[in-house]
């Protein structure tokens, strides 16, 4: 992990792992955006099905190939271990029609296509030409999409019609005179220096084609694959097990996981309502949280503030970790807080380029009329996507190119990733930095959501019996339920319960990884006995980079 560290001679199963990047890269040229990567500007993926179709062949190729080589050592172990796992994947996601039903309110191409520009370059004309040729391309990736979603109505694999009307609004979104992309080429600027004018009339030509384009999805949305949806939203067990498995990089018994969630719940409200009254005594959770929203201290007024405080919690934790806790490498040491050109709600992360020119970012999607904030909601989000969170820990992976081909350092496995987000969030408990009451409390706030979830998305999608004993669980009930363990206005609920119906599996994957972290530390900690160094122990768990967990617990235990 340090400069000093010897290089690590390449093997023939790194070469595989690098070839599988490369094809990645070939198939799907937006990686070079998400990378960091020269080449391909302004291009998309074929997002038709016989794009589809190539990506599968392309992985079922490089999935022989895996498994007929032999490690060279141990850091050869574990890529074909999870490289294995996650190729295998890919082909059965295809087989079982995954990209058929891919539509949801977060993570399809409905915002895949537009979310690229987030990270596209700006500062020069030539990166401005990128952008207006993905504008002018945008068209041609959507039709592709919209051809698979209609391959799923004749094979009968739609997504449920709730997901369908979010992705109308999205798309009308993109659609307004006021949307993104007429925004995007209205606002072009190089640095300080203005485009030329026949380039600006470019972007504006591009940008109303890309309009245009989401246009078409609405049309198609809302007149041929509405009418096909169910209205259902449970995806059943067979889907679910295989999205599951692909977002913990685990198999875990999802019948003892919905009975641990129900359990690990009813601990998240014992421990804040207790925290509650520390902070007003006798109060409820309800009445701590009044409490606190009529502090003005702990408020920040509108997204500037917001940004400011960000950076500089952010800042701090990486000074004061940096030698204490962690060893972290110099381009660490640099975090961007920002704030999002979206306003759909959410907070997320995206990692650096491989050279670190781009660093890592902590984005804040501030959704629309949001002006104020709370400290005491937020400090432990800063450190979930910053450090120790996902910048310490895609960073490091990152970092390690003496040990780490590119496919490791540039993997994520949600609960492998997000999993260790909790954990940093715990971490960061146990270290003093939530001391004060109100802090924890809007740390319980979020991994008493988190357990939610779990119950949530397990009990929707595989039909559970509700935890309240009234029958079983549906989607409607879903959004009662959530609003009953967060403290959150009507519209967070709302985005977030649509954004478990219609991504199933991903939202549990937080608290299951952060449980099988936990279960992970303790087990190698009983191993080591006395000899057992925390800060050693992260090192070496950080060092194999995102991987499954069933890989990192093989890597670390054996």
């Amino acid at each position: 992990m340090t400069d000093q560290e010897q290089t690590r001679t390449p093997t023939p199963i790194d070469t595989i792992a690098e070839e599988w990047v490369d094809t990645q890269l070939e198939l799907m040229p937006e990686m070079h955006v998400y990378l960091g990567r020269p080449g391909r500007e302004g291009e998309y993926a074929d997002y038709s099905p016989d794009g589809a179709a190539r990506y599968a062949e392309a992985a079922a190729s490089a999935l022989r190939r895996i498994e007929a080589a032999e490690p060279a050592d141990d850091v050869d172990r574990v890529t074909k271990l999870d490289l294995t796992r996650e190729l295998g994947l890919e082909v059965e996601k295809h087989d079982a029609g995954f990209e058929q039903r891919d539509l949801n309110v977060i993570a399809s191409p409905v915002q895949g296509l537009r979310d690229i520009f987030d990270l596209a370059p700006t500062a020069t004309t030539s990166d401005w030409e990128a952008i207006a040729t993905r504008l002018h391309n945008l068209p041609t990736a959507m039709r592709g999409y919209i051809e698979t979603l209609r391959s799923g109505i004749h094979a009968g694999n739609v997504p449920a019609v709730r997901q369908v009307h979010e992705g109308i609004a999205q798309a009308n979104k993109q659609v307004a005179s006021s949307g993104f992309f007429y925004t995007l080429a209205q606002n072009a600027r190089a640095g300080d220096t203005d485009l030329p004018d026949s380039l600006k009339s470019d972007l504006a030509k591009g940008a109303s084609e890309a309009a245009a384009a989401y246009g078409e999805l609405a049309v198609f949305l809302e007149d041929e694959l509405a009418v096909h949806a169910p209205e259902q939203d449970a995806v059943g067990r067979d889907i679910y097990s295989i999205a599951s498995r692909g977002f913990l990089g685990a198999t875990v018994d999802l019948d003892e996981t919905y009975e641990w969630g129900v359990e690990e719940l009813r601990r998240m409200v014992e421990e804040q309502e207790a925290i509650a009254r520390e902070i007003k005594p006798g109060a409820s959770v309800a009445e701590a949280i009044a409490f606190l929203d009529g502090d003005a201290s702990r408020k920040l007024q509108g997204t500037d503030a917001l940004k400011a405080w960000m950076q500089e919690t952010a800042n701090r934790a990486v000074s004061e970790l940096n030698g204490t806790q962690f060893d972290i490498p110099e381009p660490l040491r640099r975090i961007e807080c920002m704030i999002a050109p979206t306003q759909e709600g959410g907070i997320y992360y995206t990692p650096p380029t491989d050279d670190f020119s781009r660093p890592g970012r902590m984005w804040w999607s501030v959704p629309e009329g949001v002006t104020e904030f709370d400290t005491w909601r937020e400090l432990t989000t800063v450190y979930h996507e910053g450090v120790p969170g996902h910048h310490l820990q895609c960073g490091v992976a990152i970092y390690n190119s003496a040990q780490l081909n590119t496919w490791r350092r540039n993997q994520f496995v949600s609960g492998h990733g997000e999993g260790w987000a909790l954990y940093a969030e715990r971490l960061m408990e146990q270290l003093g930095y939530l001391d004060d009451p109100a802090d924890r409390l809007g740390m319980l706030d979020g991994q008493r959501m988190r357990a939610a979830r779990v119950v949530l998305d397990i009990g929707v999608h595989l039909g559970k019996q509700r935890p309240d004993g009234h029958g079983v669980w549906t989607g409607d009930y879903a959004f009662e339920f959530l609003g009953q363990n967060v403290n959150m206005n009507e519209g967070f609920v709302r985005f977030e319960v649509n954004r478990y119906l219609g991504w199933p599996g991903q939202a549990p994957a937080y608290k299951i990884g952060q449980r099988i972290w936990e279960q992970i530390r303790d087990e190698y900690k009983e191993r080591e006995g006395a000899a057992f160094d925390i800060k050693a122990f992260h090192k070496k768990a950080l060092d194999i980079g995102g991987v499954g967990l069933d890989t990192l617990k093989t890597a670390l235990l054996g």
